[in-house]
């Protein structure tokens, strides 16, 4: 079906979908402090669940958007989505209770998997082979700028006005860009492509991925990934505010963070036909390994007095960079081992492989954030205690590919 779009503006509207769960997550980083003022006031740790009560409803939503698009067109989903994410930013930005906020979140989360996983099934309705590999690329180089800016903006309109403002910003976003898809994208899957909605259908991928060892171990893997980027969204502002009092300049060294491990991307994409992808995930995993056990070593030398505040510091931002950019080398690379074996149910299996492993992150990084004891002990010895796990299981998925490759 031709793309009534001009191929620029597509690439725009795509990359604004898809960064909404960046935009939705990153800006609300600068305003934890005054929501745990507000609303958990003797619990202030308790405020980073507006983080992962968000990745945790996308993550449950995943699993059905994909499904249901085949089933109803890309455009209805995406459309609902819009809807869903719009209506509970503004229940959200009503809520007078801590838990209200984040029933709210869960349900936003819910809302943004239909624009975040149905835009990248869009882009493979309309483009192929080389042509869908460069529009996917232009898209991730804009998405990686949003969560190198997401926190200076949501800093301005904290500012501003306040936290709940924030909200008010992801409804106008929501609503310009379900404006934008609305008039201007075509349904780009015709009513004879479409396939109807089947539990059990749905049951026997899921039974299908998980009997197969190498998409087993990728998915758990891909788990303990998530788990250590989330763990690390969910304590970063307050280890910038609390630990090294710098809540001031906190957006804008998270956007260098950002800008510098967004550059990820651009080593994968070079050396990932090179390396292979297994190569590359236990490489920076082993790294991280590495990294973790000597932030951990950092932090007892400046409870101890042998560090500086500002070497401290240093090292923090460091092994920050790495824990980012890792996320670029592994995730993609795992999603797509993932999905390998799995060519004959692919759309169905990216839905479920994105589900899953991004609920079981989001679970493993809950109780890490609310184990900040106001140092980044705890969140690195949690880091490179994943890492490791990882690491193990990495070695588990290269010998069980290594003895089904000759039977394949």
């Amino acid at each position: 079906m031709p793309n009534a779009m001009p191929r620029t503006e597509f690439i725009a509207l795509m990359a604004m979908l898809a960064a909404t769960v960046a935009l939705s997550i990153d800006a609300m980083l600068p305003a934890l402090p005054q929501i745990a003022q507000e609303l958990t006031p003797d619990d202030i740790n308790k405020a980073q669940l507006i983080l992962t009560s968000f990745v945790l409803g996308m993550g449950l939503g995943t699993f059905l958007t994909g499904p249901l698009s085949d089933t109803f067109g890309r455009k209805p989903v995406m459309l609902w989505g819009a809807v869903l994410y719009t209506i509970c930013a503004f229940i959200a930005s009503k809520a007078q209770s801590l838990e209200v906020l984040l029933i709210a979140r869960v349900f936003q989360g819910v809302g943004a998997a239909g624009p975040r996983v149905v835009a990248m099934a869009v882009v493979r309705d309309l483009y192929m082979g080389r042509g869908m590999a460069q529009i996917v690329s232009f898209i991730m180089i804009i998405f990686t700028l949003v969560p190198a800016i997401a926190p200076l903006l949501g800093s301005f309109v904290i500012d501003a006005y306040s936290w709940r403002a924030v909200f008010y910003g992801f409804m106008g976003f929501s609503v310009i860009s379900a404006l934008w898809l609305g008039l201007r994208l075509p349904e780009t899957l015709p009513p004879e492509r479409r396939r109807p909605f089947r539990l059990h259908a749905l049951r026997a991928a899921v039974a299908e991925m998980f009997v197969h060892p190498v998409v087993r171990l990728s998915i758990a893997v891909q788990g303990l990934c998530f788990a250590m980027l989330f763990s690390m969204l969910s304590s970063v502002q307050q280890i910038y505010d609390i630990t090294f009092g710098r809540a001031d300049t906190f957006a804008i060294w998270f956007g260098v963070v950002a800008v510098v491990a967004g550059s990820s991307g651009f080593l994968n994409a070079n050396l990932v036909m090179r390396l292979g992808m297994m190569f590359l995930v236990r490489a920076m995993l082993i790294a991280q390994v590495g990294f973790s056990a000597l932030m951990i070593l950092a932090g007892y030398a400046a409870m101890a007095g042998h560090l500086s505040d500002t070497v401290f510091f240093g090292c923090f931002v460091v092994w920050q960079i790495t824990v980012f950019f890792q996320a670029g080398m592994t995730l993609g690379n795992l999603a797509a081992i993932a999905q390998e074996p799995m060519g004959h149910i692919a759309g169905m299996a990216a839905s479920v492989i994105g589900s899953v492993a991004t609920v079981v992150g989001v679970t493993l990084a809950i109780p890490v954030g609310l184990m900040f004891d106001g140092t980044p002990i705890p969140l690195a010895a949690a880091i490179f205690l994943e890492a490791t796990l990882a690491l193990w299981l990495m070695r588990l998925m290269m010998q069980a590919d290594a003895q089904l490759s000759p039977a394949q």
